[in-house]
């Protein structure tokens, strides 16, 4: 974000037309947005993508600079047998993985701009992320002014964001002065000189609300198709973090979304749950896949680490016009017992659509290869869901409405925290609304010596010994309004 402020500043100094300062507006934000697309590959050489991307500008923009910080980072999660082998085979390649990383992330971002909607000011420049004055960067050969005009703001935006943070405005721009001619634009190197005051104001408070009111043009809100296919893009990027979540997204928001029409809720609600469930996801960008990718266990730290995906999934949302999501994306991970994360919400907390999203997500989880196992047949994927409905982590209705669209016929009966039986679940609902033995029976048209047997098996099944810890039990799954 403020790099995006600083390249605006610079269109402005260099006084382009609105259009092109609405163009380098979009390329700024959208220009490192590609890092996360080929995690899988970079963590098969340098180990912890995160790490390695957070230590790049600490590298210096010469080729000799970035080739040493590259060969030194090679197999960094290993011993040295691993770090020598990685950085053997990089230079017996000519570094050919890095520019492979480079050219990748140039041609996805320009993929997502595309499904954005954004023309080809946008889409071209967006592949000349790194692309040097001098013809020496990515493209090869692409130099002077080939090299798309938001490009050029954006590179000297990106490195001088960097250094004015760290060192200082009189630092950055003697690193601007230092590298115009080799890797920056020195037309835009002396816009940055001339106009250093008002570009690099403030930029280290400028926050959301500043980054958004420096928009240029006046694009129009996404809605309806257009803001769903853009939910669909942010879902794709998410899955492209390792190859085992490919297409998650989609089917879960597809599974979620027929489930809740089956259970009859309302189609505003539907919709609201279909895309929550395309974006509940993106949150997996801020944890490395070196735990993504383990093909065993996960030790206590690396599982805490992972479960904060969910929570940056909530605070990726909370700001702007998608904040009605946060809440529903970032509980696909919720349990109805209060077990799961990253807030430990359970019973009347979850809402209806989440407690579908939680099942769509299990069951696509299940049916899908993780590093450590294979798929899992439609059929064992099926008997798990209903196992961890019958012990009271996801909602049973919502579990059998999920297996249902997938195609699974459903239960002789429906699926109940503890494996209660339809008629347990009204006896337990009207014990937990105060109703007594007596009461409980005349309300279902049985004995109230039968009313007392399915009395003392809830109690037997959900360990219970009074009316108040069946109430907590009730309240917690979600039952009393069964």
């Amino acid at each position: 974000m403020r790099a995006c402020l600083i390249a605006t500043r610079l269109a402005e100094g260099l006084e382009l037309d609105g259009q092109r300062c609405d163009d380098v507006y979009w390329v700024s934000l959208l220009g490192m947005v590609g890092c996360t697309a080929d995690s899988y590959e970079l963590h098969q050489i340098w180990g912890d993508d995160l790490a390695l991307r957070a230590g790049m500008f600490g590298a210096g923009p010469s080729e000799l600079s970035v080739a040493r910080y590259f060969l030194s980072r090679a197999g960094s999660d290993g011993g040295p047998a691993r770090r020598v082998g990685q950085g053997v085979r990089l230079l017996a390649s000519g570094m050919r993985a890095v520019i492979e990383s480079l050219t990748t992330h140039c041609q996805v971002t320009g993929r997502l701009a595309g499904q954005l909607r954004f023309g080809p000011g946008v889409q071209d420049p967006l592949g000349h992320m790194f692309a040097r004055w001098d013809g020496k960067g990515v493209p090869r050969g692409v130099a002077g002014d080939e090299i798309a005009l938001p490009a050029r703001l954006f590179t000297v935006a990106n490195y001088i964001e960097v250094e004015q943070r760290l060192r200082g405005a009189d630092a950055a721009i003697e690193f601007a002065r230092r590298h115009a001619g080799s890797v920056m634009d020195p037309e835009v190197v002396e816009a940055l000189v001339d106009g250093r005051a008002e570009i690099l104001a403030g930029v280290d408070e400028q926050g959301w609300e500043e980054v958004m009111g420096a928009e240029p043009g006046a694009r129009a809100r996404l809605v309806g198709e257009e803001l769903d296919a853009a939910l669909a893009a942010i879902g794709d990027f998410a899955d492209l973090k390792s190859p085992w979540f490919s297409g998650h997204s989609g089917r879960v928001a597809e599974s979620a979304a027929a489930a809740a029409a089956e259970l009859g809720l309302p189609p505003a609600e539907v919709l609201r749950l279909r895309r929550a469930a395309l974006v509940h996801a993106v949150g997996r960008a801020g944890v490395p896949n070196t735990i993504w990718d383990k093909p065993k266990e996960l030790t206590i730290g690396e599982r805490e680490r992972m479960q904060l995906s969910a929570y940056y999934t909530d605070r990726i949302l909370r700001r702007g016009s998608l904040a009605g999501l946060a809440d529903l994306a970032s509980a696909s991970h919720e349990r109805i017992d209060g077990s799961g994360y990253p807030r430990g919400l359970g019973g009347a907390a979850l809402s209806r659509p989440a407690r579908v999203l939680a099942a769509a997500d299990v069951y696509d989880a299940l049916t899908s290869a993780r590093p450590y196992r294979g798929a899992l047949s439609a059929d064992q994927a099926a008997k798990i869901v209903r196992e961890e409905a019958r012990a009271g982590r996801l909602d049973g209705e919502a579990a059998d409405a999920v297996l249902g669209v997938a195609g699974h016929r459903p239960p002789r009966r429906p699926s109940a925290p503890a494996d209660l039986t339809p008629r347990e679940v009204e006896v337990l609902r009207l014990i937990a609304i105060g109703h007594t033995t007596a009461q409980v029976a005349a309300a279902l048209g049985i004995s109230a010596k039968t009313t007392d047997h399915h009395i003392q098996h809830i109690y037997a099944k959900i360990g219970a010994s009074s009316r108040s810890v069946a109430t907590l039990f009730a309240m917690q799954h979600g039952l009393v309004d069964a």
